[in-house]
Formats: structure tokens, sequence, C-alpha cells
């Protein structure tokens, strides 16, 4: 087995091998480098050196632009390009790299080694460098950016964005900061703040294309696509765009189509986007997302030759193996369907973090926190508010029908999924880095009732943003709050909360042939991971049901599927709403729907989907054998 290479050792000795004039050995030793640090721009600093030595301008050249492309802040490859463009007499070149060199040299010292090391990735010993100089020089703006990206970078984003903050607060036309700040709100799920930021920023450069890109993502947080759709064909206007941008700009402006229900126009810009990039895997993946969406044999043959292309990229190949097995599905090609979900699976989960050991630990600390006794003597706690309707449950469950038959009623709004009491759940409890499941539940025994109201006033207050109709009541779609239902009892004991459950079989395949994004729903790639995700998952409800009985309403996807009259009735009773027929012809509902179920909440509703899985029964008897007795358990 081959070690890694230590790339301070090797470019050492790279140095050493060019003192000695040994200037082949150097090369080679810094070939060897760029093999497994491609980006470290201090060795592409040193083979300019070597180049020089022999001569070779155009090496050099070549070398030490590429430094400086990866890491703008190198004194040394700035004062080498400046003598070779001389020498080569680019004039122009020359007198920018001057320009460069001096900029440099009016920084502080700490500040330029801080960039560089920032730069090549070495963020343990730049924040050390940037803290140390900013002990002396506190108001630095320059050095607190970047000690907040750093602080970003290493995964710290509350530090990050307090510290863009007090940026901001010194220099609040420090735009390149402001920019930095609108996107960690908007990595931290804050996307109010973050679209007021990128509206500031747009008043000062209406045409930045950063600017409109940020302003579109906060926009589809909340849930406002209609913007984004003009924001994104405004973009695709300019000329200058490179095939990859082209290609994503395409993408996001297809899915907010589709989210608004604009499909035949979602479909082009998915084809688009494959124009611009043939093997985008992220746009063949999102024509089969829409389900309703048939491949033709051309589309599907391509997908079969990209897909054995040898230097595939992995991302691409993941979407391609759920497309393609989508494709096949509808083509009753059930055998090869399946070997193609099971390759995207096995892909997609070798880059996963999910462990089952944690979700299961986490669901005993639950059990040990929120018990009866924990609940009486918290019985007049939190805002009493009964706005709220929380649809929890796993995945592919039938939580978006359900959301769609009640946003269908004049009285009740559908936002999304919205992450917020997940985000407070993290701020008490911690969070896993891996499953992001709260890590010290029993911290939430230390919560006051104030603090207990003013969570739940948070809650309310923060929603809004999400509310545009206007209407009294309004559903949070988020399945994975099915792990919180204690703190939203505690903090909105007025709410409701919908457990919307399906059959196992039919549950856990449907998860196990979707694709849910980046990091979303990790448990979903792999037959006993999803399996013991819902044992745990009914485990955890049915301690909810015994600590707070009959506070959660189960709806049985099936029973809505063969029973909607009744269904519906009693699912509008519970949440004390009067019947509209309207909820009985959902499908007619106009309105943004994010989720993969799109598509489908827009037709009547059929029994095609209960069974779908019994296609793949031949390879789900590992599924099967997992889920033991929740196949038989699972109503009670």
């Amino acid at each position: 087995m081959t070690l890694p290479i230590d790339r301070e050792a090797a470019l050492q000795e790279a140095a050493a091998f060019r003192a000695q004039n040994r200037v082949p050995e150097a090369l080679m030793t810094l070939a060897r480098l760029e093999i497994e640090h491609p980006r470290f721009s201090r060795l592409y600093q040193e083979r300019g050196h070597c180049q020089i030595l022999l001569r070779d301008l155009p090496a050099a050249l070549a070398a030490l632009r590429e430094a400086v492309r990866l890491n703008p802040t190198l004194p040394s490859s700035w004062d080498m390009l400046e003598q070779l463009y001389r020498m080569a007499g680019d004039t122009a070149q020359a007198t920018a790299a001057a320009r460069s060199l001096a900029t440099l040299k009016q920084l502080p010292v700490a500040v330029v080694v801080a960039n560089s090391l920032y730069a090549d990735g070495d963020l343990a010993r730049a924040g050390a460098v940037i803290r140390d100089y900013l002990r002396e020089d506190r108001d630095n703006v320059g050095a607190l950016r970047l000690l907040a990206r750093i602080c970003k970078d290493s995964d710290a984003w509350a530090e990050a964005e307090t510290l863009l903050a007090s940026v901001l607060e010194r220099a609040p036309d420090y735009h390149d900061a402001r920019l930095d700040h609108a996107a960690i709100l908007l990595h931290r799920q804050k996307h109010l703040p973050a679209r007021a930021e990128a509206e500031r920023l747009l008043a000062h450069d209406p045409n930045h294309r950063d600017y409109l890109k940020l302003y579109a993502a906060a926009c589809v947080g909340l849930g406002d696509h209609a913007p984004v759709i003009d924001v994104y064909a405004r973009l695709l206007t300019d000329e200058a765009q490179s095939n990859a941008e082209a290609a994503d700009l395409r993408v996001w402006r297809a899915n907010a189509l589709k989210v608004v229900g604009r499909q035949r126009e979602s479909i082009a810009d998915y084809h688009a986007a494959l124009a611009a990039r043939p093997e985008y895997g992220v746009a063949w993946f999102g024509l089969a997302n829409l389900k309703a969406y048939r491949f033709t044999d051309g589309e599907i043959s391509q997908m079969r030759a990209l897909l054995a292309q040898p230097d595939a990229q992995d991302m691409d190949r993941i979407y391609l193996s759920f497309a393609l097995g989508k494709a096949l599905e509808d083509r009753a090609e059930y055998a090869e369907s399946w070997h193609s979900y099971a390759r995207g699976n096995s892909l997609r989960r070798a880059s996963g973090r999910y462990r089952p050991e944690v979700a299961q630990a986490c669901a005993h600390r639950l059990q040990q926190t929120f018990t009866a006794q924990f609940f009486a003597e918290r019985a007049d706690w939190g805002a009493h508010d009964p706005a709220p309707i929380f649809i929890v449950g796993l995945p592919r469950s039938g939580s978006t029908l359900t959301e769609q038959i009640l946003a269908s009623h004049s009285s009740v709004e559908g936002t999304q999924e919205l992450t917020e009491i997940g985000r407070y759940v993290a701020e008490l409890c911690g969070s896993d880095t891996d499953c992001d499941l709260p890590i010290d539940p029993a911290s939430l025994q230390h919560l006051a009732a104030t603090d207990a109201r003013a969570l739940g006033e948070r809650f309310l207050s923060e929603t809004k943003a999400y509310r545009g109709l206007g209407r009294p009541v309004f559903i949070d779609k988020m399945p994975n709050n099915f792990w919180h239902v204690g703190l939203i009892h505690m903090i909105l004991p007025r709410a409701t909360i919908i457990d919307v459950r399906r059959d196992p079989m039919a549950c856990c395949f449907s998860n196990f042939k979707q694709l849910f994004g980046t990091t979303n729903q990790e448990f979903s790639y792999g037959s006993d991971d999803i399996a013991h995700h819902y044992r745990v998952y009914l485990d955890l409800m049915r301690h909810w049901d015994a600590v707070l009985p009959g506070r959660v309403l189960r709806v049985q996807y099936e029973d809505v599927v063969d029973h909607l009259d009744a269904s519906v009735r009693g699912l509008l009773a519970h949440c004390a709403l009067p019947f509209e027929p309207a909820c009985l012809t959902f499908h007619e509902t106009r309105r943004s729907v994010r989720t993969p179920s799109s598509e489908q909440v827009r037709q009547p509703i059929g029994r095609e989907g209960l069974a779908q899985w019994r296609h793949y029964a031949p390879w789900l008897a590992p599924l099967r054998d997992a889920l033991g007795d929740a196949l038989t358990t699972y109503r009670s």
C-alpha cells in the first residue's frame, strides 16, 4: 500500500533538490506531489523556480500563473511573473503582476501568510496566525473576514456568522463580506435575512451575477419560486456564461418551474441543460423526478452509454443510475431497473454518513427524557397558538398527499418542509455531525416555562416568511420532525401533529428508489439502514403515543387511497376545520409543491402506488427480513 505524501515534506524535498541543481529530481517530486495535492499552490511556485533554472520561459509562466490562480497571496510568484513578463515583452501583464505584488506589500505580513495558508487549505495554521494578529489589531475588517471564512470552512458556521455581522457593523459597504454573510445565512437556513442581504447587495449592483444567484437561492428557501424563474432566465441571456453554468441555471429554473406546476416548460429547461452538458446527471434525474415524464428509446440508450464511460463523475453516475432505474421501471423492465437503482444506492451510500447506531441511541435518549411525568410537569407551557399543523413520518409515506388535501382548504396554507424545529433542537441539544440528530435531549429538562413560550413564539414569528397567503392555519411538512414531537408539544401545545404512515415494504422501497439530494435522508440508500430506520420510527412514535395519549393523529396512507371521503372528513374534523369539497378534488389545487411527489398530487388519487414494490419482490427479501415484525405491527 502506498502511503500518502506529506505535502510540506515533499515540497521541502523538491526545494532541496533545486538548491543542489538537481532540477529533474525536483520536478519528479513535484509531479508526484501534484497527483495527491493538485490544488497546492506552492508546488506550482516551486515548479516555476525549477523551470526558470531550465530557462523554459513558457513552462515557468504556466506554473506561476497556476500558482497565483490557486492562491493570489504569493508575493514570490507575482515577483517572478512580473520579471518573466518583462523579459517576454508583455508590458500589460508585467504591470498587472507588479500591481498585485504592491497590494500584497501593503498588507500586514501575518494577513498575507494567513491568506496563503487558507488558500492552500491549511485551516488550522491559517486560523492560528490570523487570531494572533487580531489580538493586536482587532478592528481589521479584512482579517476578521478571513477568520470568518476559515471558520466556515472548518464548519464553525455560528462563529463565522457572528464575525461577519461584526465586520458589517464596522464596514457596512464591505460588499464581499456582505456576500459571505448572506451565503452563511443561507447555509444556516436563515432564508429571510439572507434574502434581505442579497437585496441590499443588488441595490448596489443590480446586475452582479453572484448577487442574483444568492437572491434566487434565498427565494427558493422561502418557497417563493415565481421571481426565481425570471432571475435565472435573466442570467441565461448573458452570452459569457460557460456550458457548465448554463446547465446549472437551466436545471435550477426547471426545478422552480416544476414546483409551480409548469411541467412543459420545466421539461424544456431540463433538455436545454442536457444540450449544454449531455452528461449532467442532475438534469437526467430532474426529468425522472417529474415522475410523469417518459424517456424515449434514444434517451435510455444515451443514459446507458454515459454510465458506461469510465471517466464519468461519481455524482453524475449516481443521478444517472436513479434516472435510468425510473425509466426502465416505467417500461416494466424490472430486473434491469432494480440493478440500476441498486448501483445508484451503492454509490450514494459509499459517500454517506448515516450510522444506524446513532439513530437508535438518539431514540433511546429521547424516550428517557420525554416521559409522561416530564409532560405532566409542563402541562401549561408554550405558546398556545393553534395555527401550525405538523405532518411527520418517513419520506415517501404519503405526507405530500395529506398536505395537498389540507392545503386545498380555504383556511390552510401549505408551506414546505420547514427547518426551524430542527435548528432549535440543534441549538439546544447539539447535533450529531453525521445524522443531524440531537446529542443531548436531556438538556431540554433545564428549559423554563418562559423559554418554552419564547421558543414557540419564535417559531410562529420566523415562519411568517413562508406564509404568503396569510391564512389562519399553516402546515410544516418536515417528515424528520417525528424525532421532535416532544419539543413541538412543549413549545406549541395546541399545534396539530399528524403522523402519516405507509405499509413498510411500500414505504421502504419507495425510499430506496428515490434520490433525495446531497445530504438529505441518508438512511435511504441501503436495505438494512432503511429497515432499521423504519423500526426506530415505529418505536419512537409508539413512545409519543404512550406519553402523550391522543396527541398525534395517525393517518394511514392506504386508508386515504381506499376511503378518500371518510379519511378527508376525519382529517378535517381532527384539525377543527369545516368540510370543504375542494379537499376531495385536491389535485385541482394550484400551489407550489417542492417534494418528489409534486406531480403525483396534481393527479386524481389512484391505487397503482400501493403495490409497486411487488414488481421488485425477487430482490427485496433482505429488506423484508430486516423489517421483521414491523411488517405486521406497523398499524398498531
